[in-house]
C-alpha cells in the first residue's frame, strides 16, 4: 500500500519537520467513499488517520498523504444547495466585484469547481468563467451545465494553458478545497502563471481556531489534509510572492475564512482585519501547544458523550437516524464507533449519494421520501452545520415528538420545547 499512502517527511507550508502528536483515530476507511450493495465490508481498506502540527508555522495536517486519485477520482461531494450556502457564494460574488473592479468580459477561474455552481453565479455578473477539478464525474455536471471545466487537478502547467488560450484572470480562487490539496505550492505555481497583475488569489477554508474552539474533530478525515490559520497561509503565501491584503469570515461549514492575497507588487490595500485577526489568533494560543493537548482531551471526551448518548437511545427502545450523510458524517460516526446497529439509515438530498451505503458502519443512504415513510425518534443529526436551517424546516417533526441529537461541540437533544 505503500505506492497509494505514505508519511510526510515535512511540513508542507514550511517545509520544517518538528511535529507534535495531536490525536490519532486510528485506521479508518475513506470517509467519502460510499459503497454500492455489491461491496464487500470486509473489503475495505483502511487507512492511518492521526493529526500532527508543525511547530514552526502551526500548520495541523494528517501525519499521512493518499495519493489524491483514490480520493478524488471519482468524487460524490456535491456543492449544498442549502439556502445559507447560495446566499454566501452570491455574498463573494458582489464582494469581489466590488473588491477588484469586475467587469463584463475579465475572467475568473476557480481550482476545486466542483458542479460550476458558484462560477454560474460569477458568470450572471458578466465575466467569463474557467472551472478547474479532477473529480471527472463533477467536471461532467459542470460542462453539461455550460460552465466550461477542465477535468484536471490545478497546476502551473494548467494555469499556464488557460492563460495562453482565454488570458490572464483577474480573479483565481478555490472554495472549500485549498485542504483536500497535498501538494499546495503546485497550485500556487499554477496562481502566478494564470493570475494578472493587478488580480486578486482567495481561498476559503475551514478555519483551524473554530475547529479547535468547537470540538470539530468531524471534520478530520483523510480528504482534508491541511487545517490553516490565516497565520499559516500568510507565510505560505509570502513563500510565492502573494501578499495577504484582506480577509473575511464567514458562517459555513462550522466557521471558515476567506483570504485575500494578491501579489506583493500590486497596488492592493492591506485591510486592517488582517493584523486584528492574526493577534486574535495569537491570543487564541494558536501558536501554543498546550492548544492542541486540550483539543485532544476534548475530542476524546465528546467521542465518548455522543456514543453514550446513542446507544443510550437505543437501549430504551427508541429508534435514531441520521440527517444527513455528509463525509464529516461519516467521519463522526467512525470516531464514534456507531454503526447501523445504532444509526437505522441517513436522509440526504444528494441524489448522488441515495442508495449508496456509507463506509465502515454500512448505513444505507435514504432519499427524504424514502425516510419519510420511516420516521424514526431521534434523528442524529449529522450536517450540523446547518442545523438552524434544518431545525426550522423540520419544526412538524419537532411538534410530533421527535428529538435531534445535535453532537458538535457537544452532544445535546433539541425538543419542540428547547433551542438551540
Amino acid at each position: 500500500m505503500q505506492d497509494i499512502v505514505w508519511p510526510i517527511d515535512e511540513c508542507r507550508v514550511c517545509g520544517h519537520d518538528d511535529w507534535l502528536d495531536v490525536v490519532s483515530f486510528g485506521s479508518t476507511p475513506l470517509a467519502g467513499n460510499l459503497l454500492g450493495d455489491e461491496d464487500d465490508a470486509g473489503g475495505e481498506t483502511l487507512f492511518p488517520l492521526d493529526v500532527v502540527v508543525c511547530r514552526r508555522c502551526w500548520l495541523m495536517t494528517l501525519r499521512h498523504v493518499i495519493e489524491p486519485d483514490v480520493l478524488f477520482g471519482h468524487y460524490r461531494y456535491v456543492a449544498s444547495d442549502a439556502g445559507s450556502i447560495i446566499q454566501h457564494m452570491r455574498k463573494l460574488v458582489d464582494l469581489c466585484v466590488e473588491r477588484i473592479g469586475l467587469t463584463d468580459g475579465d475572467l475568473v477561474v476557480e481550482f476545486g469547481s466542483n458542479t460550476g455552481a458558484h462560477l454560474e453565479l460569477f458568470r450572471q455578473a458578466g465575466p467569463r468563467v474557467v472551472g478547474v477539478d479532477p473529480a471527472r464525474n463533477l467536471a461532467g455536471v459542470a460542462n453539461d451545465r455550460g460552465v466550461e471545466t477542465i477535468p484536471a487537478g490545478f497546476t502551473a502547467e494548467v494555469g499556464q494553458e488557460i492563460a495562453t488560450r482565454y488570458g490572464l484572470a483577474r480573479l483565481v480562487y478555490g472554495r472549500q478545497c485549498f485542504a483536500h490539496i497535498p501538494d499546495i505550492h503546485e497550485v500556487l505555481n499554477g496562481v502566478s502563471a494564470l493570475l494578472a497583475p493587478d488580480g486578486l488569489f482567495f481561498v476559503e477554508v475551514p478555519y483551524l481556531v473554530e475547529l479547535l474552539k468547537n470540538n470539530q474533530f468531524d471534520t478530520i478525515f483523510h480528504e482534508h489534509f491541511s487545517y490553516f490559520s490565516l497565520g499559516s497561509l500568510c507565510t505560505l503565501f509570502e513563500s510565492h510572492g502573494l501578499r495577504v491584503v484582506d480577509v473575511h469570515t464567514a458562517d459555513v461549514h462550522g466557521g471558515s475564512i476567506v483570504v485575500f492575497a494578491a501579489p506583493a507588487a500590486a497596488d492592493h490595500e492591506v485591510r486592517p482585519a488582517v493584523a486584528e485577526m492574526l493577534a486574535e489568533e495569537r491570543s487564541q494560543g494558536i501558536a501554543e501547544e498546550r492548544t492542541y493537548r486540550e483539543f485532544a482531551d476534548r475530542t476524546e471526551r465528546v467521542r465518548a458523550q455522543i456514543r453514550e448518548l446513542v446507544r443510550g437511545v437505543v437501549a430504551d427502545g427508541k429508534t435514531v437516524a441520521g440527517y444527513g450523510a455528509p463525509t464529516k458524517g461519516s467521519a463522526l460516526l467512525a470516531a464514534c464507533g456507531l454503526g447501523h446497529q445504532e444509526i437505522r439509515f441517513c436522509s440526504d438530498t444528494t441524489v448522488l449519494k441515495q442508495g449508496r451505503i456509507l463506509p465502515g458502519s454500512r448505513i444505507p443512504i435514504w432519499s427524504p421520501e424514502q425516510a419519510a415513510g420511516h420516521v424514526p425518534d431521534y434523528y442524529l443529526l449529522l450536517a450540523w452545520n446547518y442545523a438552524p436551517e434544518i431545525i426550522d424546516n423540520e419544526k412538524e417533526f419537532l411538534e410530533n415528538g421527535g428529538r435531534f441529537i445535535v453532537p458538535i461541540p457537544e452532544p445535546r437533544v433539541i425538543s419542540a420545547e428547547s433551542t438551540l
